[in-house]
């Protein structure tokens, strides 16, 4: 299997097992693990962790609003002057976790490299 599929899928159950104990920083905590783990080359680094928790961050928080009708979705889509547009908010959920993945991802990654030289 090819290393970019199977750190995606990696870092997505591991980011699902430490949503169920930790608070939203888990995802950055299973970037660094994967990172780590099954290490990745040049910008793959940072990409295939970022799209691996947009999906996962997208996908659960669409089912999670699904269960009450996006109530507070909508709300919070108000506030930050989306026009209620749910779609547009879980998109920006998936680029902030996204993006913080990928950073821990990084970070991992030079954590992985220091290791090695030492």
């Amino acid at each position: 299997m090819n290393k970019n599929i199977l750190n995606f899928i990696a870092t997505i159950i591991i980011a699902y097992i430490l949503s169920l104990f930790m608070d939203w920083y888990s995802v950055m905590v299973a970037s660094i693990l994967t990172a780590l783990l099954i290490p990745l080359k040049r910008v793959a680094v940072f990409f295939v962790p970022f799209l691996a928790i947009f999906v996962f961050w997208v996908i659960y928080s669409f089912i999670l609003g699904s269960n009450n009708d996006f109530i507070l979705g909508k709300r919070i889509a108000e506030l930050l002057d989306l026009q209620g547009n749910i779609y547009l908010l879980l998109t920006i959920t998936g680029l902030v976790g996204g993006i913080a993945s990928g950073i821990a991802a990084i970070f991992g990654k030079q954590l992985s490299t220091l290791n090695k030289k030492t």
